[in-house]
């Protein structure tokens, strides 16, 4: 059976972590680099480092904090904002990302997650997708979901892995800092049509949501959250061991 994923997610603004509801109200949270480290020696399985306004302001995505975050964690890094080209992939991976994430550049740029699977492998390349729903249908919004693209979501995902994403990361922001659940529905729909694995984000409000997601969703590989662990609500050790209880085969 193949072990469930806890991952903390870092959003980062002008070099801090930070956080709000729906990415709107961003409050400050932590140093990156001390959050890294307190995660990858507090029982994470890996960690994503969100640029969150490097698309938005239209910059590459800064790499000095990058790269000494990368050098206190001893788990996967997966790492996205403002890669828009083949060579922000290479910037980054030589930052010290073992994953790149790619939204908005797949979005202007279509052939960028093909040509990123060619040259460094499909399980380098992580779509990540911010979904709303918009009068009964899932869409597309980029930009840190400022902006609806109006494409439909789940065709989107579809074309996407079979372009050689291997991994998606599905944002609901209905859910996102809402603390209220992770979006079921949405999670079901995605892992019905994908076979590669797949990462709920936004909603997790407690240690029960966890377990919800992976009774409701058991083909979903991961649950990814920020301010439950960021503000201490949850401590992923005991949100393991609960999970554990409740029959989720996780890595203790």
């Amino acid at each position: 059976m193949i072990t469930k994923r806890i991952i903390p997610c870092l959003d980062v603004k002008d070099g801090r972590v930070v956080k709000g509801v729906n990415y709107k109200g961003l409050a400050d949270v932590s140093s990156p680099v001390d959050l890294a480290k307190k995660y990858s020696d507090g029982g994470a399985d890996e960690l994503v480092f969100y640029d969150i306004t490097a698309s938005a302001e239209g910059r590459k995505l800064f790499t000095d904090i990058l790269t000494e975050a990368a050098s206190t964690v001893f788990i996967p890094l997966c790492v996205g904002g403002g890669i828009s080209t083949a060579a922000d992939f290479e910037r980054v991976l030589k930052c010290g990302a073992d994953k790149v994430s790619v939204n908005s550049g797949a979005i202007a740029n279509p052939d960028l997650i093909p040509e990123a699977a060619e040259l460094y492998g499909s399980q380098c390349v992580v779509l990540s997708v911010d979904v709303s729903l918009v009068d009964g249908t899932y869409r597309v919004l980029s930009r840190g979901g400022r902006d609806n693209t109006g494409m439909e979501a789940l065709s989107w995902i579809e074309r996407c892995v079979k372009a050689g994403a291997g991994e998606v990361v599905v944002n609901s922001m209905d859910t996102d800092g809402v603390k209220k659940g992770f979006d079921i529905p949405l999670l079901q729909e995605v892992v019905s049509r994908v076979n590669v694995p797949v990462i709920a984000s936004g909603g997790a409000g407690s240690i029960q949501d966890f377990v919800d997601l992976f009774q409701k969703v058991p083909e979903i590989d991961a649950g990814l959250a920020a301010s439950i662990f960021h503000f201490g609500e949850v401590d992923i050790r005991d949100l393991k061991k609960e999970l554990a209880a409740a029959g989720v085969n996780v890595r203790l």
